[in-house]
């Protein structure tokens, strides 16, 4: 069996940049001692999401480069634990600022790295650069190459942001997470994996961290099997609400051997029908931009 091991790294920051690195340091060996093969961070570690009740001009000091000492140290980190390592951070990009997500692959590679495309416009987010677009690229593991994608938190709000990640052939979406993980955004990660026949992996801040509650989360998508009469539950793990590493194991065997032989995914879609998936029409119902820049 070719079993994917990632550690969700359920823990509160510090009150600085470089007591992140150390505690990031810390909790990332105790996550290879336990058997991980990626250990994934909760959104915008560096500074701990603490963007709120902050003026922008205040928690834009806080960004930093993608080639900082904060992110390189991660790069490092990676090869000398031989396991991929999710690390996140506000970037400064371009004249401004970033919510970015970097992955190293166990030998210290850069393999993604991906900035939140579906900023929260109606919140202190509306300052931030949306990326550009969504990624997925080929991790090296002990088990092979596996297809690996990113969304970031309210990226799960729209379902396309899976969508385009399995079009592109994503197996497992990594999901760094700032926010209240309860029954119905739960139960959106559950759907994003259900119909698109991938797994994903939800990694949060624990319950003493302001407007986060834990949960983080891992669907791997499989809702059938051969040996099964019905639908089986397609939750791997679900973690309380405290600080800890939390361990999903993904069956990759399974879960490719699913996608070959069920009806998900790109199937049976109709992409004739879609086309009103690309207007940009103001008057449809429910549309909502009086925040925006």
């Amino acid at each position: 069996m070719k079993k994917l091991t990632i550690a969700l790294l359920q823990i509160s920051p510090t009150d600085s940049l470089d007591g992140n690195k150390t505690k990031g340091f810390d909790y990332c060996k105790k996550a290879k001692e336990l058997g991980a093969d990626v250990a994934l961070f909760p959104e915008m570690y560096s500074n701990g999401y603490a963007i709120y009740d902050r003026t922008f001009d205040d928690w834009s000091k806080d960004g930093i480069e993608s080639d900082s000492d904060f992110v390189y140290s991660f790069k490092k980190l990676s090869k000398e634990l031989d396991m991929a390592i999710g690390i996140t951070f506000l970037e400064k990009y371009n004249q401004g600022l970033r919510n970015t997500m970097t992955l190293f692959d166990r030998h210290g590679n850069e393999v993604l790295t991906y900035a939140k495309v579906h900023t929260c416009d109606f919140a202190d987010e509306r300052n931030l650069i949306p990326g550009d677009d969504f990624y997925v690229e080929n991790l090296d593991t002990k088990i092979g190459n596996i297809k690996v994608g990113a969304m970031i938190c309210y990226d799960r709000e729209f379902p396309e942001s899976a969508r385009i990640l399995m079009l592109k052939g994503a197996e497992i979406i990594l999901v760094p997470n700032a926010c209240p993980m309860e029954i119905n955004r739960l139960s959106q990660l559950r759907g994003r994996a259900y119909e698109n026949m991938l797994g994903i992996a939800t990694c949060n801040y624990p319950d003493n961290v302001p407007d986060c509650n834990g949960h983080s989360s891992a669907f791997d998508g499989v809702a059938y099997l051969p040996n099964l009469s019905g639908s089986r539950d397609t939750c791997l793990i679900e973690a309380d609400g405290n600080e800890g590493i939390f361990l999903a194991e993904f069956d990759m065997d399974i879960l490719r051997a699913y996608r070959e032989s069920e009806v998900h995914g790109n199937s049976y879609r109709r992409v004739d029908k879609y086309k009103i998936l690309l207007d940009n029409n103001k008057e449809y119902p429910f549309i909502r931009d009086d925040f925006r820049k």
